[in-house]
């Protein structure tokens, strides 16, 4: 274990160089901070933070500059969440207020992160599995045609029109629209095939065909809509951090046009606390020069789905941390009220 004093230590040298961009003296370290030590001292505490892989010599500079290994410790141990000023949670919940839909809630989240974190912004839509059904509503378009619409509870909304096999009549119709409402209004997507499998029983013989029809059409929505979706924004901003990248930053951009490896970066949904992989311990290798900040957000208690950022390891890991918990909370709080 490190001694408090050394743990000041790399928490100096984080900070700096986050703050600055370059490579950290044990002399700009002892005028900078507190730390009620000698250059002297500070350099052999660097010596041992060197040892044990904490901080690195990048080249012949006197500096030192933060490993991966430093940035965990400094993550888990040092740094806490850096809260956002009220002029922030304002501007926050003024701009997200605006939204009109869900997508509209996703595009603004994006952007809205991006903007806050100066970071690439990931933001995955409410997952259809997590999901409740708030609402089924069955409307006649035709003697034999149905349009079914199905409402979540993360303001989701979905359309299919359904050829019925004979004429349905609206007495019919709404019927079966209260008794379906009725099974699975708050029940998960998961649990709905079984709470109406024998809902067409229930019915006169020459209408079963038809509401049979009606939920193969219903469930068969609920399987296409567990797809995980996910909007990006800002990647533009990675081109400031162009030297924070050993060679390139085409490694990032490719990973990041990858969505299979943006949804294993943010992590299962179910996992709603903070996330924090940085460099290497980010399994695609054209993203081990960079850290991923995710949190889960939902409706109520259960996370129905994960936002977050990615850039370079030098990075404001209270700040991000920060920035991401707001934003995740507000967005949170759309969904519940929508």
């Amino acid at each position: 274990m490190l001694s408090e004093r050394r743990l000041e230590v790399l928490r100096a040298i984080v900070q700096d160089y986050v703050g600055t961009e370059e490579p950290v003296g044990s002399k700009a370290l002892t005028e900078r901070h507190r730390l009620g030590v000698s250059p002297a001292t500070v350099r052999n505490d660097m010596a041992v933070l060197e040892e044990e892989g904490f901080i690195a010599q990048p080249h012949t500079s006197a500096g030192r500059i933060p490993t991966d290994k430093g940035y965990r410790l400094f993550v888990d141990k040092l740094a806490g969440v850096k809260p956002l000023s009220s002029p922030e949670r304002r501007a926050i919940q003024n701009f997200l207020d605006g939204a009109v839909d869900l997508d509209d809630v996703v595009g603004r989240t994006v952007r809205l992160l991006a903007q806050l974190t100066r970071q690439v912004a990931v933001v995955q839509y409410p997952s259809l599995t997590r999901s409740t059904v708030r609402h089924v509503e069955l409307l006649a378009l035709a003697p034999a045609r149905v349009m079914l619409v199905l409402i979540t509870d993360t303001g989701r909304v979905e359309q299919r029109l359904i050829d019925c096999q004979g004429p349905f009549g609206e007495a019919s119709l709404a019927d079966l629209r209260a008794r379906l409402n009725s099974r699975v209004v708050g029940r998960r997507f998961a649990d709905v095939p079984q709470l109406v499998q024998d809902l067409p029983d229930s019915f006169e013989q020459e209408d079963r065909g038809t509401v049979s029809t009606v939920l193969s059409v219903l469930l068969e929505t609920l399987v296409e809509e567990t797809e995980e979706r996910l909007v990006i924004g800002g990647t533009a901003n990675l081109t400031r951090f162009g030297h924070d990248f050993p060679l390139t930053i085409r490694p990032v951009l490719e990973a990041l046009e990858e969505h299979v490896v943006l949804l294993k970066l943010l992590g299962e949904a179910k996992d709603s606390g903070m996330t924090v992989r940085i460099g290497h311990e980010n399994a695609h290798e054209g993203l081990a020069s960079t850290s991923v900040v995710a949190v889960g957000y939902g409706s109520g208690d259960e996370a129905v789905a994960k936002l977050g950022v990615v850039g370079p390891t030098r990075m404001d890991y209270p700040g991000t941390m920060g920035a991401v918990r707001a934003v995740a909370r507000y967005v949170g709080q759309i969904l519940a009220e929508s």
